[in-house]
């Protein structure tokens, strides 16, 4: 299986041009603007199957243009260990690596897509001591994080899928929807939010062209 990489994050660069201008008999010298590197979009590398999704769901979905490598957003490949869709409309995408290579370390990441289409409230989840208890799949509100166009609120208690998660929740066209992380090795508090930040600044909307 491939080994755990020691470090998932990248570093952007910023790109200046300097020129040399020359005027006059005295040759005055005036340095060109700064040239800035544009922002590459990010882009849904499976669409086709998301854009399935949207459209059996009857709603957008947001697509993970970015996922901790070795992840990726293929619903159908060796990753996806959840491709779940319910009688209310409501899915769930899940994504997991784990390091079974390594004597004595069970690594792992777990990121989570979910989406209530048509709903805002968050949903009931069954926990507690015993797993008996109703409660919000999603409690502990901790803080908003403003990024592509969404502003989301991070959960720190959560139920169901994402129990052990960090998780994001945020509205749009009156649907609720979710990403999570788990909070496991290699990955400790501080790095599932920069990974919980960066996919949300690269998620991918897509609309559905006609429900199935």
């Amino acid at each position: 299986m491939r080994a755990s990489p020691k470090s998932l994050l990248a570093v952007a660069a910023v790109l200046g041009a300097c020129a040399l201008l020359v005027a006059g008999c005295g040759g005055s010298n005036a340095a060109a603007p700064t040239v800035k590197a544009p922002v590459k979009k990010a882009t849904c590398q499976y669409r086709a199957q998301w854009q399935a999704l949207a459209n059996r769901v009857g709603a957008p979905v947001y697509c993970p243009g970015w996922l901790p490598d070795p992840l990726t957003s293929q619903l159908t490949g060796q990753w996806n260990s959840m491709n779940r869709v319910d009688p209310d409309k409501a899915y769930t995408e899940s994504f997991i690596w784990q390091d079974t290579d390594t004597p004595g370390i069970s690594g792992v990441l777990h990121a989570i897509f979910r989406g209530w289409p048509n709903r805002t409230k968050i949903p009931t989840c069954l926990g507690g001591i015993k797993g008996t208890t109703p409660m919000p799949c999603y409690g502990g509100p901790k803080g908003t994080y403003t990024a592509n166009g969404i502003t989301a609120r991070f959960y720190t208690v959560n139920q169901d899928f994402d129990q052990w998660h960090i998780a994001l929740l945020w509205h749009h066209q009156g649907s609720l929807y979710t990403i999570s992380e788990h909070l496991a090795v290699p990955l400790d508090y501080a790095h599932v939010l920069i990974y919980l930040k960066r996919e949300l600044r690269n998620l991918v909307l897509v609309q559905p062209t006609h429900a199935t």
